[in-house]
């Protein structure tokens, strides 16, 4: 599992690696053909990686609700993030791997409910959901590289 917690954070360091340089108009603006923006994603990866790991496991998520309500699965950007909102999800985006690998080795994902994925995988476990979000994390990384060729 240890390659599973360092792949997860290794993509999080090229994602927060294509931020570098840009604005907050350009994380928060949505190109022409996208349904969301650079921002968007980042918050998304957050969220998604906290209920695929936590709430499926029955536990309490470790971002704020609000968050998980207008980045899960779903929907789309409907208000723009601050430069200090944005820092504490960029906080939240870097420091939840290093969370989730002491989670992990405390034992403390004891149930899971299983979950159909939108792609079709069905996720089982914590192992399963946790390179499920790998995989995830990889799509948004490639959407958010193509996001910034448009802004």
């Amino acid at each position: 599992m240890k390659a599973q917690f360092d792949i997860l954070r290794t993509s999080r360091a090229l994602v927060l690696k294509e931020l570098d340089g840009l604005t907050l108009e350009q994380l928060n603006n949505t190109p022409v053909g996208f349904k969301n923006n650079i921002a968007w994603n980042v918050a998304h990866l957050v969220v998604t990686q906290q209920l695929l790991h936590y709430k499926l496991s029955g536990l309490n998520c470790l971002c704020p609700d609000q968050l998980i309500e207008d980045h899960k699965k779903g929907t789309a950007p409907t208000t723009t993030f601050t430069e200090e909102e944005f820092e504490e999800v960029k906080e939240l985006l870097m420091g939840f791997p290093d969370t989730l690998e002491e989670d992990f080795n405390a034992e403390i994902f004891q149930n899971f409910t299983e979950y159909p994925t939108s792609t079709g995988f069905v996720l089982t476990s914590i192992e399963s959901a946790i390179a499920f979000n790998n995989f995830h994390e990889g799509i948004h990384y490639g959407i958010i590289r193509a996001i910034k060729k448009h802004v």
